[in-house]
């Protein structure tokens, strides 16, 4: 990283991306080695679920075709019954063992990426047997973080659902169907607000003591300031994400009517951009928090988060007193 961090403030959305950009292609060693090792798993799941769950789905709806139009009380419905009970059981077995191995492996990508950008910013010596001997001793700290998101998240959509039934219920036509719009398009505002929340508050649960609720609150008032670019680049993910996700399942779940050699380019062209959109979010995501420590004049002192760091090689014992990062610089 060759930007001292008071320039850092003056990044826009293009010079973000940029910058990634550069740090990946700086140490693509060492990021190749955590791609293959956490984010190629976490891409083949995730590509792998949708198709699976395609499977699953088609085999409920064909058991439940066949059982409509059985006569119940008979033997065959019976066994349609229980075919069916077993399908819908199956299936969400596992889609629970799905999101459990993808947060998993999410958390694990996050603490190796974090991680090795902030060794990279120290000028520490980093080898890929370090960064990995380090991941599992962030894990407890990513979890709590996790919990206290999902948390906020279920209040906020909770208040969003009673707000949208009052506001259908009490308001007359057609005023309650407009208001239902606004408030829709403000959930969405809201719910992209969140998740870059979420996502500084994994770095900030990496990088500083802090974690659980006081990461999220610190990475609120770390936005601050930079709301429209942190909630543009979440923005962008997400419909890369979306955009990979739709051409997979059109052309490759979907695409049965395709030849093989053409499902399988589909497959791998999706694979190759999911991998490098995972990694490169990662990166984003921590030069992002990098940026908003500038723009609020928040020094991160390279030795004392140097010893931040240094502290995962050993026991970790959670700093004391104020965070490594916070001493104010003057501009």
């Amino acid at each position: 990283m060759d930007r001292e961090q008071e320039q850092m403030q003056f990044l826009g959305l293009f010079g973000i991306f940029k910058e990634s950009y550069k740090i990946i292609i700086s140490w693509r060693n060492i990021f190749t080695q955590i791609t293959l090792a956490l984010i190629l798993p976490l891409t083949f799941i995730f590509l792998a679920h949708l198709d699976i769950s395609n499977s699953l789905f088609q085999h409920i709806e064909h058991t439940e075709f066949e059982k409509h139009f059985t006569r119940p009380g008979t033997k065959r419905y019976t066994n349609l019954s229980n075919t069916l009970s077993s399908e819908l059981i199956t299936f969400l077995l596992f889609k629970v063992a799905y999101i459990a191995i993808f947060l998993i492996l999410s958390l694990l990508s996050t603490a190796a990426v974090v991680y090795t950008i902030a060794s990279i910013y120290t000028g520490r010596e980093l080898t890929f047997k370090t960064v990995m001997s380090v991941v599992p001793k962030v894990w407890k700290k990513l979890i709590i973080t996790l919990l206290c998101v999902f948390a906020a998240f279920f209040v906020y959509n909770f208040l969003a659902i009673l707000i949208i039934l009052s506001s259908l219920i009490l308001l007359p036509h057609p005023f309650g169907i407009i208001l239902v719009y606004v408030l829709l398009i403000v959930y969405f505002i809201g719910s992209v607000y969140m998740t870059v929340c979420w996502q500084l508050a994994s770095v900030v649960s990496v990088l500083e003591s802090s974690y659980g609720f006081q990461a999220m609150t610190k990475s609120k008032n770390l936005i601050k300031g930079n709301q429209i670019v942190a909630i543009s680049v979440s923005f962008l993910l997400g419909l890369s994400y979306f955009i990979i996700k739709l051409v997979f399942e059109l052309f490759v779940v979907h695409g049965s009517s395709l030849k093989v050699w053409k499902r399988v380019g589909f497959g791998a062209l999706c694979s190759i951009l999911l991998l490098f959109i995972f990694l490169f979010g990662l990166v984003i995501h921590t030069v992002l928090y990098l940026i908003c420590k500038s723009y609020h004049h928040e020094n991160i002192d390279k030795g004392d988060l140097s010893n931040h760091l240094e502290s995962y090689l050993g026991d970790y014992e959670p700093l004391i007193g104020k965070d490594v990062q916070l001493e104010q610089y003057q501009v």
